[in-house]
Parts: C-alpha cells; structure tokens; sequence
C-alpha cells in the first residue's frame, strides 16, 4: 500500500462450545455449498487469484487511459466521504511498478489462503480489506492518498503465518514458516517508519487484521488431521 502524496506525483509506487465462525464456513465447503476434491479446490484458488491480479492490471489500464481518474478512489485520511474509498482503495494502484510489486506475493498468498475454500478466502479478504482501509483512514498522515493491494498482502502473510500454530494443524505450521522464510525480510522492511511514499500504517493495520481474521476463522481440528 502506497501514499500518494498531494505535492507530487514523482516516486509513486507508491472459549465457548459452539462452533467458531470457521467451522461454519469450513463446513460449508466451498463452492456453491458443495465440496470440492483437493484438485478441484486448487483448480478455483489458482483461477480466482489470476482473475484477481488481472482485474488489478486491467483498473491501472483504465487509470493511465483516463488520466489517472481512479487515483480519487485511494484513502484520503479522516475525511468522511473517504469512506466510501475503505474498499477500492484496495484494488487501486499508482502505476504498472506498484501493480507488478504486488502481483506475485498477492497471486501466491491469495492462493494459498484460497485453498482453505472460497467462501472462507472471501471472509478473511474481506474482513483484511474493511479493517486496514479504516486503519488507514484513522492514522495515515494528513494530504496523503493511499491505494494498493499490500495491505491485503501484509493481511494474508500473517493470516497465513500463524493460522497453523492457531488450529494446531503440521502442514499449516509448514506452510507458515515457508511463507515467513520467503516474505518476511519483506514484511518487516515494509513496517519500517522511515521509508517514504510508502503506507507503513497500512501495512501494520493489513498485518493486524490478518492475525485477527486467523483467530476469527480457525477451524476445530481433529488430532493428527492434517488440513491445507
């Protein structure tokens, strides 16, 4: 997640019995409310996540086309009528560079978090997307205007990190460490203050959302079951 600043535009790239809300949505299996083989779920992460990423290429399309028109929908921060922007902002770019930087670590994570099922992927995005934009809205600095998808990012990595450790699943715990080990230099040079033009409050709030949507959406596990 990138700020564009008003000044220029150089440099933009800017404990209960119940079953928990993830159990309900793992039980719901995924598409269309039926279950999918692990083939078939793969099949549907890896679509949804390419559709995802082109849609991004396409708005940046649009943008240049127009004169940068959508440039508007990033956050502006405690302006009311920037609220309207908490979501968009998410799919807005400033430029092919911000696109591409976020492409790949967007295609993998996404996938990754895809193969739990689509309607548990578009809960979590959706709690991520919601939760960083108003972050950013709430601390961003003044006269600046964020947009991207490194929130999301930021949000996936570290659903995607922890979320094994929380249902105490082995191959979860796999997954996250080999995640970390690829990501995390990254992560934490992006939480870094000191770095201009670039939303360290949205990265940090993105990071938030995604440990909390790891603890909202957990699904109870059986002893020695192993769950993607």
């Amino acid at each position: 997640m990138w700020d564009k600043w008003n000044a220029a535009r150089t440099g933009r790239a800017g404990a209960g019995t119940g079953p928990s809300q993830g159990d309900r949505l793992a039980r719901d299996g995924e598409l269309s409310g039926g279950l999918l083989s692990g083939g078939e779920r793969a099949k549907a992460a890896a679509k949804l996540m390419l559709g995802w990423v082109a849609l991004l290429w396409l708005l940046e399309v649009v943008d240049v086309v127009s004169g940068h028109a959508l440039d508007g929908l990033g956050i502006t921060p405690r302006t009311s009528s920037e609220l309207v922007d908490v979501v968009p902002a998410a799919f807005i770019h400033f430029g092919f560079a911000h696109v591409a930087a976020n492409s790949v670590p967007l295609l993998v994570l996404g996938f990754l978090t895809a193969l739990g099922g689509l309607r548990r992927f578009a809960a979590i995005c959706a709690l991520i997307i919601v939760a960083d934009g108003l972050g950013v809205w709430l601390v961003a600095p003044e006269h600046s205007n964020t947009a991207g998808a490194s929130g999301l990012i930021f949000g996936l990595f570290g659903y995607l990190v922890v979320t094994g450790f929380v249902e105490r699943r082995p191959l979860g715990i796999l997954v996250g460490l080999l995640v970390a080990a690829v990501w995390g230099a990254s992560i934490l040079t992006g939480l870094a203050p000191t770095q201009t033009g670039i939303s360290w409050q949205g990265h940090l709030a993105g990071l938030i959302s995604g440990l909390v949507a790891a603890f909202m959406f957990r699904r109870r596990v059986s002893p020695g079951q192993l769950m993607p």
